[in-house]
């Protein structure tokens, strides 16, 4: 068996964004006179689509919203977001990000993004880190009903990849998922991908845990060793 394709995750992963991600739902929660603690972040919403985190969270203060007021809820978020990421100095995009990205260019592997961000964020980031070019499929939280845990997102892509290119012939066991939190690693495994945990939100020991390897950071991950173990299955 060959490593195919390469799918990642954005928030957590790509860009180190997941405390803009608390304070803006923190804010969005105080607009409805309640009040979120780091502990229902961490088990609501981290890892999770804006819609099934906003939905949970209310749900866990009490308060049942409709549909339309919840894409109220996450396009005014999304809005707030757009404009946090473009007043920053910097983005926080993790520093070893491309020279792994070119790596992985280098030995032809496509690459793709699995995630519960909206398709306007992973754009905008993309787009003010000059990486969009790695990325040829793109699964956003907007492209599913459903949000990881689940492992829709994970088969679209998959999906779409044999659509992009006809003759790779995908299956869910010849791609790579690198995740952060547990919600993420579920869902690729639940696909039947493979993961690589990366300690950037949770401690190495947990990653170790859950995912089939643990990294603390790209640097940290050997490309010909994985292609080695993929090649002995």
């Amino acid at each position: 068996m060959v490593l195919k394709v390469f799918l990642f995750d954005f928030n957590g992963v790509i860009i180190n964004d997941e405390r803009i991600h608390k304070l803006l739902i923190d804010e969005l929660i105080l607009g409805e006179n309640l009040r979120a603690t780091a502990k229902d972040f961490i088990e609501v919403c981290l890892g999770r689509s804006d819609r099934a985190g906003l939905r949970d969270l209310l749900a866990r203060k009490g308060r049942i919203v409709t549909e339309e007021y919840l894409t109220k809820l996450i396009i005014k978020k999304a809005k707030m977001y757009e404009e946090k990421i473009k007043g920053l100095s910097s983005l926080p995009v993790y520093p070893d990000l491309g020279e792994f990205l070119e790596t992985l260019r280098q030995k032809e592997i496509p690459m793709g993004i699995v995630t519960g961000a909206l398709r306007s964020e992973v754009d905008l980031i993309l787009d003010k880190a000059n990486i969009g070019q790695y990325f040829s499929v793109i699964v956003a939280g907007d492209d599913i009903n459903t949000s990881k845990p689940q492992p829709d997102g994970y088969l679209l892509a998959v999906e779409r990849f044999n659509r992009w290119n006809f003759n790779l012939q995908l299956q869910p066991s010849e791609c790579m998922a690198i995740e952060d939190t547990p919600a993420g690693i579920t869902a690729a495994k639940s696909a039947g991908i493979p993961v690589v945990g990366i300690a950037h939100t949770y401690p190495f020991h947990f990653m170790q845990r859950l995912s089939n390897w643990a990294v603390d950071n790209f640097n940290q991950l050997d490309l010909s060793y994985v292609e080695q173990v993929f090649s002995q299955k």
